[in-house]
């Protein structure tokens, strides 16, 4: 594959990690599978480890290596700021993070957006995505297989989709009443606010309180139909 390749979505056939992190369901296991790869992870398979293994033989001694050409990362790599804000940071802190506040992964949220940023009209750009992805994220330290970068962008979407229909249930159960509703919206809102702060986007207050407004609408049409639905079953 070259780096211009791109990779079409599919949830049914889903390619698995090569280092073994893929296709985990169970949060501590994919906690395992971070933290066996040491900030990421590198993703190495047999193939790749014997082709290392032969171009090491084949090195002439005392003869260094070329260094890598800048201008062998992709321009729009070189160009790439969105978590200029995260440098110097470290895996572990930022996958801590994000575990005590979100259902995702530091894995998964980079990969996430940066499957947004280079979607292309045929689909999205996993080799360019994950042969540079220390270049892209500065908190992620090795390169990842177009099948890693499809596992982490599909387990991102299944965990935000179950979060969602976590919490319309508890909007709708009656379980929260509309003050505790509206905390945890808040809540909820300053730790995506912050997120998008850290990825380069800049909310100005109109922004902010536009986005406010539309969520407070939906939560009360929430709370309205749930409202209608208990109703109709006490009648």
């Amino acid at each position: 594959m070259d780096g211009n390749e791109t990779v079409d979505r599919s949830d049914a056939d889903r390619p698995e990690r090569s280092d073994g992190a893929a296709g985990t369901d169970d949060d501590s296991s994919d906690d395992d599978a971070e933290s066996a790869t040491d900030g990421g992870g590198p993703v190495v398979d047999g193939d790749q480890q014997a082709a290392s293994a032969d171009d090491d033989d084949a090195s002439m001694p005392g003869v260094p290596d070329p260094e890598p050409q800048e201008n062998d990362v992709p321009e729009d790599v070189q160009k790439y700021a969105r978590f200029t804000k995260m440098d110097g940071a470290q895996y572990d802190r930022v996958n801590e993070f994000l575990r005590d506040r979100t259902y995702v992964t530091a894995r998964e949220w980079a990969i996430a957006r940066l499957c947004s940023d280079f979607r292309t009209e045929t689909g999205v750009e996993m080799t360019k995505i994950g042969e540079n992805l220390p270049e892209l994220v500065p908190f992620m330290t090795d390169t990842y297989t177009p099948q890693a970068v499809n596992q982490a962008r599909a387990s991102f979407e299944e965990k935000v989709r179950k979060a969602g229909a976590t919490f319309l249930y508890g909007a709708m159960c009656d379980f929260f009443t509309a003050e505790e509703l509206d905390d945890v919206m808040y809540e909820s809102t300053e730790v995506a606010k912050f997120l998008l702060e850290v990825e380069g986007v800049d909310l100005s207050v109109e922004e902010e309180l536009e986005a406010e407004d539309r969520i407070s609408s939906v939560m009360r049409e929430v709370r309205e139909a749930s409202e209608e639905l208990r109703e109709r079953d006490e009648s």
